[in-house]
């Protein structure tokens, strides 16, 4: 017996490890299901161990590290777990950032895994040799490099700890080559720890009772949700509080899923181009509830909609970072909280009877409906009517995508949200993230719809997804609105320089004959009375679908054209 407990340990004193089989173990620790990729021979080692973990963990491998790290970005979103990436150095790294700088001003949870060049060659230049901490120290959380494998369990369980903590957001793991590949002796490698766990702060009971107490004084309050961290149960904790204290409520930009569009206490998105009339509400209100959103530019309208830095109404700012608190408005009231936390006491808070501001939440859902109501706009396809088409289609479960340009604002301000996580875009603003976004969406949610909205730019940033998409037998609906030039930019061209166009321009592929040579589906709708029959295509194909949406230039947004942009230009610079 003693015999046998010495073989025992001398076996297993002989057992060596990989640093790359220690992170894989960490992955598989944390619940990780899919990680995204560009494949890099700076990681050879950590794909090799992957390999092993196929039933556990699958790998999908991009067209473009961009991408890659959208995929990862957009599974954070959509789940509130660390979406993973995993990049080669130089190239693949700088590729990467854009989704790093997303999940970053959005407050996603994410891990960016980097192989990085031998550890013996570092500080000398080497080939794609880049200092991680110094690049990406001011777009991440968290940077580090991991020198000894003996310490991959330790990096990796603080890396999921500080993604889904406090505010939550991105971090960056550089990983030596020559770490990821050396066996070290298992004995000595730290044990791996189970799953990381969420911390987060609650209310305090005084806190509670001061925000119950200016809220019931108030005249009239409004309510302002948004940010990451929401759950369906902590939004169904936000719809009963807001049902108890009949306050209307209005959704920070490109947080429209938080409570269902249709709710009768909905005011409208508080973004770019807010309802003037909501704008004017939130203006007047004597109490402001913010939960969640950090009031960032594009929730105020580049900070013009509340002022700076003591607002005239009476703020009550929730958010789960600290460091957000006071960092540019001066809150009357400062929680420091999880967003589950605190929607779970504001549920359960108890209401005035008769409130002054009884009335106040249907006259701002009224005033909503009207705003929603598409315009005319020029050309034979009326955008406004398709996204109401769109709406009428697709399940409320779906999920809806894009990246940025004009061609959002008919989606934002004209189609209603109504299951939570079922809109994924960028609140940094960021082109090419709705395509592989919807594709990291759809291998999430295989039987949930999934329809990516881009423009022709947006498209184009991303366009070689369309073979992940093909590869991988994810059928997303991909709706291309081209107008052959940058929208957006062309806008703000007119404004500032009316007449002078240059540098917006654009030559385009036929959408349709592009998807169609990946073997997609393919089809192109050019006027309004096609859009319903061709989606209803593209959503049988049972194969990933675009369809091209030509409109003419002059659609600049839903409330001007191109033309009323110049002209307003000319105004500006007494023409």
């Amino acid at each position: 017996m003693q015999q046998q407990s010495n073989e025992t340990a001398s076996k297993t004193a002989s057992e060596t490890v990989a640093g790359a089989r220690l992170v894989v173990d960490a992955l598989v620790a944390n619940g990780v299901e899919r990680v995204f990729c560009v494949p890099g021979e700076s990681y050879l080692a950590v794909l090799d161990s992957l390999a092993d973990e196929t039933a556990r963990i699958e790998t999908i491998v991009c067209r473009h590290e961009a991408a890659a790290a959208n995929m990862a970005e957009a599974i954070g979103k959509l789940t509130g777990k660390p979406g993973v990436a995993l990049v080669t150095r130089g190239p693949g790294a700088t590729h990467a950032s854009i989704g790093v700088h997303t999940a970053f001003q959005d407050s996603t949870p994410m891990i960016l895994l980097i192989g990085q060049v031998a550890r013996e060659q570092m500080d000398r230049e080497a080939f794609q040799e880049i200092d991680y901490r110094r690049m990406f120290g001011q777009m991440a959380k968290w940077v580090a490099q991991i020198d000894d494998a003996r310490r991959v369990p330790e990096y990796l369980s603080h890396a999921f700890h500080v993604a889904t903590s406090g505010r939550p957001g991105p971090v960056v793991l550089a990983l030596p080559e020559d770490m990821l590949s050396g066996a070290i002796p298992a004995a000595e490698a730290q044990r791996t720890p189970p799953a990381a766990r969420r911390v987060q702060a609650s209310p305090s009971a005084a806190q509670m009772t001061q925000l119950r107490d200016l809220l019931a004084s108030a005249k009239k309050p409004f309510v302002i949700a948004g940010g990451h961290g929401w759950t369906p149960e902590a939004c169904a904790n936000l719809q009963r509080f807001v049902e108890n204290w009949q306050l209307p409520i209005g959704l920070a930009f490109r947080f429209q899923d938080t409570l269902s569009n249709d709710h009768p206490n909905y005011a409208g998105d508080v973004g770019l181009g807010i309802n003037p009339a909501l704008a004017a509400r939130i203006r007047e209100a004597d109490v402001l509830l913010a939960l969640g959103p950090r009031l960032g530019e594009s929730t105020t309208g580049g900070y013009a909609l509340l002022d700076i830095p003591k607002t005239t109404q009476t703020l009550i700012h929730v958010h789960q970072g600290a460091e957000e608190l006071g960092r540019v408005y001066f809150a009357d009231l400062p929680i420091v909280s999880g967003l589950a936390e605190i929607a779970a006491l504001l549920a359960a808070l108890p209401a005035p009877d008769m409130p002054a501001w009884t009335g106040a939440a249907t006259e701002a859902h009224e005033a909503y409906l009207a705003w929603r109501a598409p315009r005319p706009m020029p050309g034979d396809v009326q955008l406004g009517e398709v996204m109401k088409q769109l709406r009428a289609q697709l399940p409320d479960d779906a999920i809806v995508t894009n990246g940025a340009g004009n061609y959002a604002t008919w989606l934002h301000r004209h189609f209603s949200y109504r299951h939570f996580r079922s809109q994924l875009a960028p609140t940094s603003g960021a082109m090419g993230y709705g395509v592989p976004a919807a594709i990291a969406a759809k291998s999430l949610y295989p039987e949930r719809t999934v329809v990516a909205l881009a423009g022709d730019g947006c498209f184009m940033m991303a366009a070689p997804e369309l073979a992940t998409a093909m590869q991988y037998g994810l059928n997303v609906v991909f709706i291309v609105v081209n107008n052959s030039h940058y929208g957006t930019i062309r806008m703000h061209q007119e404004r500032n320089y009316p007449n002078r166009v240059h540098g917006t321009q654009l030559t385009n592929p036929d959408f349709a004959l592009f998807a169609q040579s990946f073997g997609a589906h393919g089809e192109v709708v050019t006027s309004t009375d096609q859009f319903t029959s061709a989606l209803e295509r593209a959503l049988a194909a049972g194969k990933p679908a675009l369809i091209e949406i030509r409109v003419t230039k002059e659609a600049s947004t839903p409330a001007a054209t191109l033309e009323q942009v110049r002209e307003a230009g000319r105004k500006s610079r007494g023409e």
